[in-house]
């Protein structure tokens, strides 16, 4: 779910500068690095963390949100790849 739709407005939406790891037109891979780079920016450090704040503005300027949506039920399923935490195990192999 988006900022906006969960009643957050995005501080504003800027086009993302030049990042050096994404030299070509194409942001497909730009998009999904920093979607993924927010969510482990996050996980380690907490949602307060400002560096964690330029990920999710990269992501949002770069990303359709159809994607994003897709993304986040998939994180919430536990099914999203870059993210898959494995499920604790009581037996010990």
């Amino acid at each position: 779910m988006s900022d906006e739709q969960e009643g957050r407005p995005i501080d504003r939406i800027r086009t993302v500068g030049f990042d050096a790891r994404f030299p070509n037109t194409n942001q497909t891979k730009n998009c999904w690095q920093n979607y993924v780079d927010h969510f482990r920016c996050v996980k380690a450090k907490g949602e307060d963390y400002p560096p964690c704040h330029q990920f999710k503005l990269a992501y949002h300027a770069l990303c359709p949100s159809k994607w994003v949506d897709k993304w986040n039920e998939q994180r919430e399923e536990n099914l999203f790849p870059a993210l898959y935490e494995k499920p604790e195990s009581d037996s010990h192999h």
